[in-house]
Formats: C-alpha cells, sequence, structure tokens
C-alpha cells in the first residue's frame, strides 16, 4: 500500500468517527435513545444532525457541540437555535444533564463524557409524556 493510500484510509477512518448517533434500543417508550456525539469537523465547526420526526410535525436537532433544538414544523432550511421558534430554551448543556417537557414530550440530555477533545458526546431520550403528568 503507498503513502498516499495509507492516509486516505487513514483520513476516511477518523471522518467515519466524527460526529454520528448511536442509537440504543432497550426501551419502546423512546423516539430517540442514544449517544450523541458532534465532532469539530473539516471546517473547525462541530458537526450537527437532525432528526424529522413527521408524525409529531417537529425537527430535533442534535449539536453542533452542547446545542439541542426542537422546532415545530419540518423544513428544509436550517434554523437558528437561537430562535424563539426553538422550543428548548436553555438550548446548551453546558455540564451535567438538561430535562425539557414540551408539548406532550420529555426530552433529557445528559453528558457522557468521552476521550476526544475535539468531539462532545451526550447520552438522549426523547419520549412522549406518561399518560396523566
Amino acid at each position: 500500500m503507498s503513502i498516499c493510500n495509507l492516509q486516505s484510509a487513514i483520513c476516511l477512518v477518523f471522518g467515519l468517527l466524527a460526529a454520528q448517533y448511536t442509537p440504543f434500543r432497550h426501551d419502546p417508550k423512546f423516539i430517540l435513545e442514544g449517544n450523541w456525539q458532534s465532532c469539530v469537523d473539516d471546517t473547525g465547526r462541530f458537526e450537527e444532525r437532525v432528526f424529522d420526526q413527521p408524525q409529531l410535525g417537529l425537527e430535533v436537532h442534535l449539536g453542533p457541540g452542547d446545542e439541542f433544538a426542537i422546532f415545530k414544523g419540518v423544513q428544509e432550511e436550517h434554523r437558528d437555535h437561537r430562535s424563539p421558534e426553538n422550543l428548548l430554551q436553555p438550548y446548551r448543556v453546558r455540564a451535567g444533564r438538561q430535562r425539557w417537557e414540551v408539548a406532550d414530550l420529555i426530552f433529557e440530555v445528559a453528558h457522557a463524557g468521552g476521550s476526544r477533545h475535539d468531539c462532545r458526546s451526550f447520552f438522549i431520550t426523547l419520549q412522549r409524556k406518561p399518560s396523566g403528568l
């Protein structure tokens, strides 16, 4: 294998290790349950992932970095997490954990630690509020 091919392979592997959502399937009550990791990309910015939830009429934004957002409706254009349209206030989880109750949903985010200085790692859950709450 040439040096160029080896370097390309290493870059591909590290690129795959960047931002990722790893779902857990432990409890069917959760709409989303898993580990979210937001890492610095080639431009020097933290990455973001958007989950469209058309059955709920919502977009769920994970990242960039320690930012989170839930917006009513699904659209192609990116929305500013600082916007009053973001149902999550505060929208940043700088330490520990945060729990939001939005309409009939509960969204929880907890820092998960990690070994990479260029990534932020979180455990997340999104679920419907139990009946009677």
